[in-house]
């Protein structure tokens, strides 16, 4: 297991997208809204069997699976399958760390969204990580993000929002904003 988890960061990730095996159901693995990925109810407690397990996950038409080249099962997640835990702006870039240790930086490859909650305004802000998988950016972060943030034309009206490489990501409509 150690080598495995020693080996997978020098060789990237692994092509979950050419494999189509077999579904064989689905086990009872969560991912809580907070990152916390569960295995019959119980804290996965290792960071490196987590990391693992993040490297062979897809997002399929019917759900969140596992998958290998010859099976794949379903899991359960509550939000988005990472958590963004950090970010770091530099060089007109915003580059974020997930709580499996990945970084993204958000441009037109991996931009950045906002949905609101329609009863309460709300925000919960995700940034694509790789083919359909996103990460729920956390309190901190996106409260690093605003401070970031500036008032631009977006769609023929001002927004609030952030830029990187380039692409402006709008966060909230600018006549919404408080005083």
């Amino acid at each position: 297991m150690k080598a495995a988890s020693q080996a997978a960061p020098r060789r990237g990730l692994p092509p979950v997208h050419l494999w189509n095996p077999p579904h064989c159901g689905d086990i009872d693995m969560r991912i809580a809204r907070d990152g916390t990925w569960f295995y019959l109810g119980t804290p996965i407690g290792r960071p490196a069997m987590v990391r693992l397990f993040s490297t062979i996950l897809r997002k399929d038409p019917d759900g969140y699976v596992l998958v290998t080249p010859v099976e794949k099962v379903g899991i359960a997640v509550d939000d988005a399958p990472f958590v963004a835990v950090d970010v770091e702006a530099g060089g007109g870039a915003l580059t974020f760390r997930t709580n499996v240790d990945e970084e993204v930086t958000a441009g037109p490859d991996h931009p950045i969204r906002v949905e609101r909650d329609r009863d309460t305004g709300e925000p919960s802000p995700y940034i694509l990580v790789r083919a359909n998988l996103e990460a729920l950016i956390d309190r901190k972060t996106f409260y690093r993000l605003v401070d970031l943030g500036e008032v631009r034309g977006h769609e023929g009206a001002d927004w609030f929002g952030v830029t990187s490489q380039g692409t402006f990501f709008p966060i909230i409509p600018a006549a919404e904003l408080p005083d």
